[in-house]
């Protein structure tokens, strides 16, 4: 648009146009000016962003929160510093303890107790967040920023207790791994030929779930509080083993196995040349197998330096109580062969599975007890369902179509959602449920009531949430322009009957 416009002549064009559309008057006036009137309509569209925003009010959380264990344990009270109790476990009889004869006029010796003193001290849980001044203001009619803040802190929260109660670890110390057995075989593979050093290091589960190919594995992390002081937690992972090397030509496979460790549910696998092994596999088997070139800038070996598996300011999980020795409770720790494959569950060939009957006859010819529920990861629901739907087994099923219903309807698709377990009082089924945590190659069967049998036990529950103090929020006072929210519980898990619970480990998929 160059040329210059009278003022007069645009009063004109007005005061003739009077009559005539807003938009001609326009139309008339750019064409005095030189400018094309056709063309303005075109130069405004949505691309030059004078456009209302469509934003949907409150945000969308996306995000899982599952915590089963928490909603279904009891919650109760304590006071001090720990919670102690006295178990007797087990009753002698004099002479021959399976023998009660007396002879007439005379008494019998005394019997005797075994006994324990058990306790389990209080920890502390907590999580927090703040929001600034600024940040509150301008969330004003989007969401209110201080109520959702603390929403999600307090799931956040569910979700750390829902670890701990699972699988917190502080007492359960993995130490150091033996050194890897190593095997190079087989053709096809596109591992370069070289001398491979390899380093294995275990994990607790939540040593599992904190590390990654990514990120490395957890050791110790110093965290700075919000109010400024410092404290160090562990990861869960152990000490690292010492090398094992093998010469692998062109082609070959490597395979990796290590013994496995008690507590451990993964193992983390460092290889490369003699001196440069990086992080290059996570496993929940005690086993690995490595066919093609080990993936550049990976956690080095060298940042493992010590034991970091416990957190004495913590307190044992479930599972963690399960797999400490001397607990009583069913653990098998499934064999991995040299070749690094593992050892999958196996059909009994009758609607059942052999690893899983073994445990559930050893409770029973152990303890008389049972577990109530089988916590599993998707990869063992879907094990579980392979082995026993099989064509062995497909005699012992039914299906039933009234004829009345017309054509026949089939879902595809199959899930175990109950195991029988014969050997209790008559038999008793027991749900399977997934757990967001238990990992693969997993099972935890654990046990919420003790049988009739243990009628006059004085346990209430098997296993409860001892609360020092429940979840508690603190409105930090203003010290800076932000609002400071802090959640917290003083808690601690009380098992008070470990051997009716129950742990298979390193189960392959398959």
């Amino acid at each position: 648009m160059n040329a210059i416009v009278n003022p007069d002549d645009i009063r004109k064009a007005v005061a003739n146009s009077l009559s005539t559309p807003s938009e001609d008057i326009a139309r008339h006036v750019l064409a005095m000016a030189g400018a094309n009137p056709s063309q303005i309509e075109k130069s405004i569209t949505t691309g030059t962003g004078l456009v209302a925003y469509d934003l949907q009010a409150p945000a969308k959380n996306l995000y899982p929160v599952n915590t089963p264990l928490i909603k279904s344990l009891p919650r109760v009270g304590g006071v001090g510093t720990a919670t102690n109790w006295k178990a007797v476990t087990g009753l002698s009889g004099s002479g021959f303890d399976a023998t009660g004869w007396v002879p007439e006029g005379q008494r019998a010796g005394q019997m005797s107790y075994s006994t324990s003193s058990r306790s389990a001290a209080y920890a502390t849980i907590g999580e927090e967040d703040q929001a600034t001044w600024e940040a509150i203001s301008a969330g004003r009619t989007f969401e209110d920023v201080q109520a959702t803040m603390t929403t999600r802190l307090l799931q956040k929260m569910m979700l750390k207790e829902e670890m701990a109660v699972l699988a917190g670890n502080a007492s359960l110390q993995l130490g150091t791994p033996s050194a890897p057995t190593l095997a190079a075989a087989g053709s096809g593979a596109t591992l370069p030929a070289l001398t491979y050093s390899v380093i294995v290091v275990a994990l607790t589960l939540e040593g599992y779930r904190n590390s990654s190919l990514a990120n490395g594995v957890a050791t110790t992390k110093t965290v700075t509080g919000a109010d400024g002081k410092t404290f160090t937690i562990n990861g869960g992972s152990s000490a690292k083993s010492s090398n094992t090397t093998q010469a692998v030509t062109l082609g070959q496979t490597l395979s990796a196995t290590a013994t496995a460790i008690l507590g451990a549910v993964a193992y983390a696998w460092f290889v490369g040349a003699a001196g440069s092994e990086t992080l290059q596999a996570i496993t929940t088997l005690n086993s690995a197998t490595f066919n093609a070139a080990p993936t550049a800038g990976r956690q080095a070996a060298t940042a493992i330096s010590a034991d970091s598996s416990t957190n004495a300011t913590g307190f044992d999980g479930l599972l963690t109580t399960a797999l400490k020795a001397g607990s009583g409770a069913y653990v098998n720790s499934l064999a991995t062969g040299v070749a690094g494959t593992g050892t999958t569950l196996t059909s009994s060939g009758h609607g059942s599975v052999n690893e899983i009957d073994t445990m559930l006859q050893s409770l029973w010819d152990s303890y008389q007890v049972s577990p109530s529920v089988l916590w599993v990861n998707s990869q063992q629901l879907k094990d579980i369902a392979t082995k026993v739907l099989t064509s062995a087994s497909a005699p012992l099923l039914q299906y039933f179509q009234s004829p009345a219903d017309g054509e026949a309807r089939l879902t595809a698709g199959a899930a175990i959602d109950f195991y029988f377990n014969p050997f209790l009082n008559g038999g008793m089924r027991i749900p399977i449920r997934i757990h967001p945590l238990v990992p693969p190659g997993t099972i935890l069967g654990y046990a919420a009531d003790l049988p009739l049998q243990y009628q006059s036990n004085e346990v209430p529950n098997v296993a409860e949430v001892r609360v020092r103090r429940d979840y508690y929020q603190v409105d930090w006072p203003v010290t800076t322009r932000s609002q400071m929210v802090g959640v917290y519980a003083e808690e601690t898990l009380a098992v008070y009957a470990p051997f009716a619970m129950a742990a298979i480990t390193n189960i392959a998929a398959g």
